[in-house]
C-alpha cells in the first residue's frame, strides 16, 4: 500500500526584491518521510519551510495539506513574550484543559534541555536558551508533520545525541533544515537541495545524496557537452550555405535555433579562499593555572597549556560550562580570576564569536546594518596577501559567494547565514595566526563549512574551536579538551569520535567495577566462559602507533641539530637565548611524545596478548 501524502507544493514561486528564491518548484511529503533541506545560505531554505508550514504565502502555486494533519514548527529565531515564564511559554499553544496533564512532560523536556528554572521570564533567556525552550514547546505533543529550522543550533553534543535518537524513533513525518552532517546522515531518508531556485530530491541520507548529486552533475555536464558538439556540427552545416528551400530544412534550422537557446547546467559555486596568515614566532600563547568563576560559581579550574604551531584544538562540554568564557580568556578580552596568559609579540588573533554584536564597540563582531557589504570588508583590508599573491576585497567577496552584483547591497538585506559567512570572511581577512572559532557550524551552510575545513588544512597557524558539530571536530581537530564535572579540562588525543570511544570504554569499565562480583566466571548456554571484550586501538591511536616512532626520531634529530647550533653560538647571547628556548620546547614536546609512545606500546602488548 502506497504511503499517504501529507503535504504537497505545486509549481510554487517566491521572489524577494530582485532575487528569485523558488521558481515553479514541486514538493511532496509522505507518511514516514524524514526530509533534510540543504543549500547555500540565502537560497531560501527557511522561506521554503515557512511556505510549507503555511505561515508564509508563495507568490504563485498551490499548497495542499492532508485533512486533520497536525503540524508543528520550530522557527530559526523564535519570538517569545518577554514577561512570560518559560514553562508557561512551552504550554501556551496547548488547549487550556490539557495543560495540567502536559505540565509534567513539559518540565521533563525543559530539564532535558538544561532549562531548570521553569519560572524564568523568556526575556531573560539567552539566544540558545530561547531556541531550546522553543524546541521543547514543539516536541511536547506528537504531530503528523514536524518542521524544524536549525534544531541543533545551540545544543551541546549530549543534547544533539538525545534529539538525534528522538527523531530517529519519531513516528510522524519530518522536514528540517540543518547543517549538521552527522545528524542528517543518521536521521533523514531523503535530501532535498535548493539549487538556483529549483528543488532536487534524492531518496537518500546525506552520504547517499553526495554520491547521487555527483552523478547528476556528471550526467548534466555530459548532456551539455553532447549538445554543444551537435550544435557545432549543425552550425557548420548552416554556414556551408544551406538554404531553407524545403519544409525539412526549415525544421532543421528551427532545431538549431532551439539548441542555441538552451543553457548549460548551473552548479552551485563553491566558496573559495586562499590561505591567509601572518608569520608566527617562537612564543605563541601560554596559559598557566587559569581559573575563572562568576557569581560564586566556578567555571574553569587550574587550566594550563602551551599552544604549539600547527595545533588543532577542540573544546567541548555541556552548555553553560564555560567554553565561551575560556575563548574570551584566550582572546585577551577577559581576565582570569587567577593564573596568567602570556602572548608572543608576533601573535595575531582572529576571533569568530558566536553572536554578531549590536554594539559598534564590539569591533569585528559588529555589523552596521546600513553599511554596504564591500565596505564592511574594506574596513579590514582593501587588499590581502594570499598564497596566490595580492587579492582585492572585491575578489575575496566574489570567492566567498558574494558576486559583484551583491557587494553593494546593505548588510540589513542579508539572511542570517549570509551575515555569518561575511563575518567569517572579515575575520580571515585579518590574516590571523591564531584562529579562535566559537560555534562556527551554528549558522554556516554545509558548503561554507566544507571550504572552511579545506582552508584549515592549509592554514599555517593555530586553530582553537568550540563546536558541537561532531563531523567538523573529526575533520579538523587533533586534540580535544573536554570540561569535566570538577571544572577542569581533560585532554584527549584525536577528534570527537576518538574522544567518544575513550568515554565509552571508561563507562563500560565503571559499570563492570560497580557490578556485583561473582565467584565464578559468567558462562554461556554451552557452559563455556564468556570471552571478555577485546581491547583495540581507536582510529587516532592506530594512526599514532604507526607514526610516533618517526615523529620521535625527527624530534631527536632536531634537538641534536639545536645542540650543534648552540655550540656555534656560544658568544652570541641573543641567538643563544632563542636557541635554548626552542630546544626547551622541543624537549617538552619529546617528553610528551615519549609518554604517548609508552602508552601505545603497553596497549599494543595487551592487544597482542589477547590473540
Amino acid at each position: 500500500m502506497r504511503p499517504m501524502n501529507l503535504l504537497s507544493l505545486e509549481q510554487a514561486d517566491k521572489v524577494y526584491g530582485e532575487k528569485t528564491l523558488l521558481r515553479h518548484v514541486d514538493f511532496f511529503l509522505n507518511e514516514g518521510d524524514k526530509v533534510g533541506i540543504i543549500g547555500i545560505n540565502g537560497t531560501g531554505k527557511s522561506t521554503l519551510l515557512r511556505i510549507l508550514a503555511g505561515t508564509e504565502e508563495p507568490d504563485d502555486g498551490k499548497r495542499t495539506v492532508a485533512n486533520h494533519a497536525v503540524m508543528r514548527m520550530l522557527e530559526q529565531n523564535p519570538a517569545m513574550p518577554a514577561e512570560m515564564p518559560v514553562l508557561e511559554y512551552v504550554l501556551s499553544q496547548e488547549k487550556e484543559e490539557e495543560r495540567w496533564l502536559l505540565e509534567s512532560d513539559a518540565k521533563t523536556l525543559l530539564t532535558t534541555f538544561d532549562l531548570n528554572d521553569y519560572t524564568k521570564p523568556c526575556g531573560q533567556l539567552s539566544g540558545g536558551q530561547k531556541k531550546r525552550a522553543a524546541l521543547a514547546r514543539v516536541l511536547l505533543k506528537p504531530a503528523d508533520i514536524l518542521i524544524l529550522d536549525e534544531p541543533t543550533n545551540h545544543l551541546d553534543t549530549a543534547m544533539s545525541d538525545w534529539l538525534e535518537d528522538f527523531l530517529k524513533k519519531y513516528r510522524g513525518a519530518l522536514i528540517m533544515v540543518t547543517h549538521d552532517r552527522y545528524f542528517l546522515d543518521q536521521v533523514t531518508n531523503r535530501i532535498v537541495e535548493i539549487d538556483h531556485a529549483a528543488l532536487y530530491s534524492y531518496e537518500e541520507n546525506y552520504s547517499g545524496y553526495l554520491e547521487k548529486k555527483a552523478q547528476r552533475e556528471q550526467s548534466e555536464d555530459a548532456s551539455a557537452a553532447k549538445r554543444r558538439n551537435i550544435l557545432r556540427t549543425e552550425l557548420e552545416w548552416l554556414h556551408r550555405g544551406a538554404r531553407a528551400r524545403s519544409t525539412k530544412q526549415k525544421a532543421h534550422i528551427q532545431r538549431i535555433e532551439a539548441m542555441q537557446q538552451q543553457k548549460d547546467p548551473i552548479h552551485d559555486r563553491q566558496v573559495e579562499l586562499s590561505s591567509i596568515s601572518t608569520r608566527l614566532g617562537r612564543t605563541t600563547l601560554e596559559l598557566e593555572g587559569i581559573c575563572k568563576g562568576y557569581d560564586g560559581k566556578e567555571y574553569i579550574r587550574d587550566f594550563s597549556y602551551i599552544f604549539l604551531k600547527g595545533d588543532r584544538i577542540g573544546i567541548i562540554g555541556p552548555n553553560g560550562c564555560g567554553k565561551t568564557t575560556l575563548m574570551k580568556i584566550l582572546s585577551g578580552s577577559m581576565e582570569p580570576d587567577a593564573g596568567s596568559r602570556n602572548a608572543g609579540i608576533t601573535l595575531k588573533l582572529g576571533y569568530y564569536t558566536q553572536e554578531i554584536a549590536s554594539d559598534a564597540s564590539a569591533g569585528l563582531a559588529y555589523m552596521d546594518p546600513q553599511k554596504r557589504v564591500i565596505d564592511y570588508i574594506r574596513d579590514t583590508a582593501e587588499y590581502v596577501q594570499t598564497t596566490e599573491g595580492l587579492v582585492s576585497a572585491s575578489v575575496m567577496l566574489d570567492r566567498f559567494l558574494f558576486p559583484p552584483s551583491a557587494q553593494y547591497q546593505l548588510i540589513r538585506n542579508l539572511s542570517g547565514g549570509e551575515k555569518k559567512r561575511l563575518y567569517l570572511l572579515r575575520v580571515l581577512m585579518e590574516a590571523p595566526n591564531l584562529l579562535l572559532l566559537d560555534e562556527p557550524a551554528n549558522d554556516l551552510d554545509i558548503q561554507t563549512m566544507t571550504v572552511l575545513e579545506d582552508y584549515l588544512d592549509r592554514f599555517d597557524g593555530i586553530v582553537v574551536t568550540v563546536s558541537h558539530d561532531r563531523y567538523f571536530l573529526d575533520r579538523c581537530v587533533k586534540r580535544i579538551f573536554a570540561f569535566e564535572p570538577d571544572h577542569r579540562l581533560r585532554q584527549f588525543e584525536g577528534g570527537y569520535s576518538d574522544y567518544a570511544a575513550v568515554k565509552r570504554q571508561e563507562e563500560e569499565l565503571l559499570k563492570e567495577q560497580e557490578a556485583p562480583k561473582k565467584e565464578t566466571a559468567v558462562r554461556n548456554d554451552k557452559g563455556k566462559p564468556v570471552r571478555e571484550k577485546k581491547l583495540r586501538f581507536t582510529f587516532q591511536e592506530q594512526k599514532d602507533y604507526e607514526t610516533i616512532e618517526e615523529v620521535i626520531r625527527k624530534l631527536e634529530e632536531e634537538i641534536a641539530g639545536l645542540d650543534r647550533e648552540i655550540e656555534k653560538a656560544a658568544t652570541d647571547f641573543g641567538k643563544l637565548r632563542g636557541l635554548m628556548e626552542e630546544k626547551e620546547k622541543k624537549e617538552a614536546l619529546l617528553d610528551e611524545k615519549m609518554d604517548r609512545w609508552m602508552y601505545l606500546m603497553d596497549l599494543a602488548e595487551k592487544i597482542e596478548a589477547q590473540k
